[in-house]
């Protein structure tokens, strides 16, 4: 019979790094595909009313976002402080919100371009004749399905 012969030597064998641009590479491509670009960046003041019977919105592609508030502190000075609507990125009359519209639904599928929902995230401190100009623009370019971004609690917190 043969005779086991035990190593002496205790070395540990070096690593194989054959496969490290595998792993690398589908590193990458996970986060790349997994993260999510920041659409934009608010400018304006946003804390959002309380309500207690909310829905989530299920598919956000099919989501048009204005923001109305008083401009950050950075944008006072330049702005003031009367409440302000942010499409996009920059700042906008009223009279700018149904081009803004009809411009987010022509980048749309065609598919998605009668089921889109206007989001309208306002601060809970600017007053309704803004929110109400809005709408009316919403109209003029048959917006019709609107909704109203709040956060969860209970909605006589807002009367404080």
């Amino acid at each position: 019979m043969s005779r086991f012969k035990k190593k002496k030597d205790g070395e540990v064998p070096a690593v194989s790094t054959a496969s490290l641009p595998d792993i690398v590479f589908m590193l990458l491509f996970f986060f790349m595909t997994v993260t999510v670009m920041k659409d934009s960046s608010l400018m304006v003041q946003n804390e959002l009313p309380f309500a207690s019977e909310i829905t989530k919105l299920d598919k956000k592609d099919r989501v048009i976002y204005i923001y109305a508030g008083k401009p950050s502190a950075r944008y006072q000075d330049t702005y003031g402080s009367a409440p302000k609507i942010q499409l996009n990125d920059k700042f906008a009359d009223v009279s700018d919100v149904a081009a803004y519209v009809l411009a987010e639904r022509a980048q749309k599928r065609e598919e998605l371009q009668n089921v889109l929902t206007t989001a309208l995230k306002v601060d809970m401190d600017t007053n309704m004749g803004l929110i109400s100009d809005i709408k009316q623009e919403l109209r003029k370019v048959n917006a019709l399905k609107i909704n109203y971004t709040t956060r969860s609690g209970d909605a006589f917190r807002n009367m404080q």
